[in-house]
C-alpha cells in the first residue's frame, strides 16, 4: 500500500546559513532534522514523500536537501515529489476575489500548503513540519495508521515538548477514549519545574499536545478544495488571516467527523529559540550513542 509522507518546508527562509533554524546541520555528518524524520518514515512503511516548497527556495532546497535525498530515495524504491506552494495559488477564485487578495504577501497557511500538493498526493498521508524531531514511536503509528483510510493526530505529551529558554503555543487536546474532542491553541507556555504554565495558569503537562503531525485519508482533499474558497470570502483580514490544519480539524470535528489521536511518549524538540540549537545537537547525539541511529543515518535502511 502507498503511504505518503508529505513534509511542510514552504515556511523556510530564502537564504541558507545566516541562522536559518531548519536548515542548520544536528550532527557531525551534516544532517539536519529533517534527515531524522525521512529516516523515521521510510523505516516505518512511507513510500513517497512529497516536499512541500516556493519557488523562490527550489534551487537551494534541492541543493541542500533534495540531491542527498533523492540518492538515499531511488535505490529504495522510494519516490520523491516537490510541490509549491505561492500565495497566488487560489482555485474556484472569481477574477475580482483574486484582485481583492493580489496585495497578500504572507502565506496561506498548512492547509492551504496541502492543497498546492493536491496533484502528487493519490494515497492517504501523513503530514509533519520540516524542522521538528517527531521519533521514532509516532511515524510507525501513523504508518500502521493510514491502513484505516482514516484521520488521525499523533499526539504528544505537553511536558515533552517544552523549551527550556521560553514559552512556546501548543494546541492542546481534550481527548476522550482516543478520539479528539478539540484542540485549544495555548500561547506562552513555559516550563516551571516539573510543571507547565501559561501566563500564570498552571497546566496538565501530561496533557496531549498537537505538533502538526497528522494522518489523512485521500479524499480529504475534497475538504480543502471545498472549504478553501469559503475561507476566503469569509476572511476577517485578508492580509493575515490562515488556512490552518488545526482549524479544520476543529470545524470538521464540529460537524461529527472522527479523529483518532496516536499517543506517543517520544520526545519532541526543535529550534524554537536560537539557545535551543545546542540541546537539540545533544540530544541527536544521545540517540546516536544509545544505538537508535547509525553513526551513518541513512545506512540501516540500503
Amino acid at each position: 500500500m502507498k503511504k505518503i509522507l508529505v513534509i511542510l518546508a514552504a515556511g523556510i527562509g530564502s537564504r541558507y546559513g545566516g541562522g536559518i533554524k531548519q536548515l542548520e546541520a544536528v550532527d557531525d555528518q551534516g544532517h539536519l532534522i529533517i534527515d531524522y524524520s525521512i529516516h523515521d518514515a521510510i523505516a516505518a512503511g512511507f513510500n513517497k514523500i512529497v516536499f512541500i516548497i516556493r519557488h523562490d527556495i527550489e534551487e537551494d532546497f534541492r541543493e541542500r536537501i533534495g540531491k542527498r535525498i533523492k540518492n538515499i530515495a531511488a535505490p529504495l524504491g522510494v519516490e520523491l515529489e516537490y510541490a509549491f506552494q505561492e500565495v497566488s495559488y487560489l482555485p474556484q477564485m472569481s477574477n475580482e476575489d483574486m484582485v481583492r487578495l493580489s496585495s497578500r504577501t504572507k502565506p496561506w497557511g498548512t492547509g492551504h500548503a496541502v492543497l498546492c500538493a493536491a496533484d502528487f498526493i493519490d494515497a492517504p498521508f501523513a503530514v509533519i513540519n520540516a524542522d521538528d524531531y517527531y521519533g521514532q514511536e509516532g511515524f510507525k503509528k501513523a504508518a500502521e495508521f493510514l491502513d484505516n483510510n482514516d484521520y488521525a493526530l499523533v499526539g504528544y505529551v505537553l511536558k515533552n515538548t517544552l523549551s527550556e529558554n521560553g514559552g512556546v503555543t501548543r494546541g492542546i487536546c481534550t481527548v476522550d477514549d482516543d478520539k479528539l474532542v478539540s484542540i485549544s491553541e495555548t500561547k506562552n507556555i513555559v516550563k516551571n519545574k516539573d510543571s507547565a504554565e501559561a501566563d500564570g495558569k498552571k497546566l496538565n503537562s501530561d496533557s496531549l499536545v498537537s505538533m502538526n503531525f497528522w494522518c489523512y485519508p485521500q479524499m480529504f482533499l475534497d475538504v480543502l478544495k471545498e472549504s478553501f474558497p469559503r475561507f476566503l470570502s469569509e476572511l476577517n483580514d485578508p492580509m493575515k488571516d490562515e488556512y490552518l490544519l488545526p482549524v479544520i480539524a476543529d470545524q470538521m470535528l464540529k460537524t461529527g467527523v472522527k479523529y483518532s489521536v496516536l499517543p506517543t511518549t517520544a520526545q519532541w524538540f526543535g529550534v524554537t529559540y536560537k539557545e535551543d540549537k545546542p540541546i537539540v545537537v545533544e540530544n541527536i547525539h544521545q540517540l546516536h550513542s544509545s544505538g537508535v541511529y547509525k553513526e551513518d543515518l541513512y545506512s540501516d535502511l540500503m
